[in-house]
C-alpha cells in the first residue's frame, strides 16, 4: 500500500525565497517517512530546515491525535552466568 505525505503547501507552510524549494520539499518528506539524516546530501541548509519541519509537522500532528509519546526504545544486553 502507498502511503500519501502531505506537501508543505498542502499543511500552508511556505518555503522561504532564501532555500532551494526542491530539496526543503525533499527534507520534509524524509521527516514524515521517519528518515533520519544519515547521508551528506542531509546537511544541506535547505534539507535540514525542511527536515526540521517535517518533524514539528508529526509531532504537531501525534499530539492533536493523542499520542504524546512513544515508548522508549532500547537495547539491553543480558548475560548468563551459571
Amino acid at each position: 500500500m502507498a502511503y500519501v505525505y502531505p506537501t508543505p503547501e498542502d499543511i500552508g507552510l511556505k518555503v522561504p525565497k532564501s532555500l532551494i524549494e526542491t530539496r526543503y520539499k525533499c527534507g520534509f518528506r524524509h521527516a514524515l517517512e521517519g528518515g533520519q539524516i544519515s547521508a551528506v546530501e542531509h546537511l544541506k541548509l535547505s534539507f535540514r530546515e525542511g527536515f526540521r519541519a517535517g518533524k514539528c509537522y508529526a509531532r504537531d500532528l501525534r499530539r492533536a491525535r493523542g499520542v504524546v509519546d512513544f515508548p522508549l526504545r532500547a537495547r539491553i544486553r543480558f548475560t548468563a552466568r551459571g
